[in-house]
């Protein structure tokens, strides 16, 4: 199999992709953030019998609460999760008490189930602060491990990819934001997606520091090539594998579930794909620099 150096063309697409996000952020169609982040009321009930999203939607329009999220689960889907964005915590029992006097009507036996949380907007404004310190820090100590590790260029190249599968991650939160909403599960998704990235990016590099040694005269990019090349079928492997339990996860779990696996999946395709087309032509880049620089000196 040849491989090429298709680098400059990955990273228009990445480009495009991260461009149409942001517009869309600008124009008012940014991530849709749940409460966890935006600040809202989360109540859990158990209808007794199987409910349908519909019922409880009417009910919820009815009391004039239009920003909500119903998702159905249990067993025999008899249980029902609602969060409403857009509250104060001075509306929470009156909300409560309406709804409940609105679904008995259509299911008599429902009952409240496990706690009432609200999230304040300070509470969401300091997790968004959180989220980005941890992929900050996270970056900047692969940096010092990679450079450790390998050199310098290396963890420049690293970190230049991790960076790019987590704003491809939001990119897709952004784009696809009518199907999925972002809550706390999305940091453990992206603080997991840093670390898969880097493993991939380790491997191919520690093959082209081998590669290095027994080719020094060879351009650094011909020496990426035959890494990448030599590298594949463990990253198919691996990646195949990995995506068939997350997808089973997707597929089979619930709304909360959905909200980690989904963009588990984005970060994945995204890392296996900076991992093998990106990355290591970063590093020839840099390696060439600093050839270059060194041979005028």
């Amino acid at each position: 199999m040849t491989i090429k150096n298709r680098s400059k063309i990955c990273l228009i697409i990445s480009a495009v992709i991260i461009l149409v996000a942001l517009g869309l952020h600008l124009s008012g169609n940014g991530i849709n953030l749940g409460i966890d982040f935006a600040g809202g009321l989360s109540m859990q009930y158990d209808m007794k019998t199987a409910v349908t999203s519909a019922d409880v939607t009417n009910v919820l329009e009815n009391m004039g609460v239009t920003n909500s999220t119903v998702t159905v689960q249990g067993r025999d889907n008899n249980e029902v999760n609602i969060r409403i964005k857009d509250i104060t915590k001075d509306d929470i029992q009156k909300v409560q008490a309406d709804f409940e006097a609105g679904i008995k009507e259509t299911y008599p036996e429902a009952v409240s189930i496990g706690d009432v949380n609200y999230v304040g907007p300070v509470a969401g404004d300091t997790l968004v602060r959180n989220a980005i310190i941890s992929v900050l820090l996270a970056a900047g100590l692969m940096l010092v491990y990679i450079a450790i590790r390998f050199d310098l260029n290396s963890g420049l190249a690293a970190v230049f990819g991790l960076l790019h599968d987590v704003l491809i991650m939001l990119s897709f939160m952004v784009i696809f934001r009518s199907v999925i909403q972002m809550n706390s599960s999305f940091i453990a998704a992206a603080l997991t997606i840093v670390g898969y990235s880097i493993n991939n990016t380790i491997v191919i590099f520690d093959r082209i520091r081998e590669n290095a040694k027994k080719m020094p005269t060879a351009p650094r990019e011909e020496v990426t090539n035959i890494s990448i090349r030599e590298s594949l079928g463990r990253t198919i492997c691996t990646t195949v594998t990995t995506l068939i339990t997350i997808v089973a996860l997707c597929i089979l779990g619930v709304a909360s579930i959905r909200e980690f696996a989904l963009p588990i999946i984005v970060g994945i395709l995204s890392g296996v794909y900076s991992a093998n087309m990106i990355n290591g032509y970063v590093w020839a880049f840099l390696e060439e620099k600093r050839r270059s620089r060194k041979a005028k000196a």
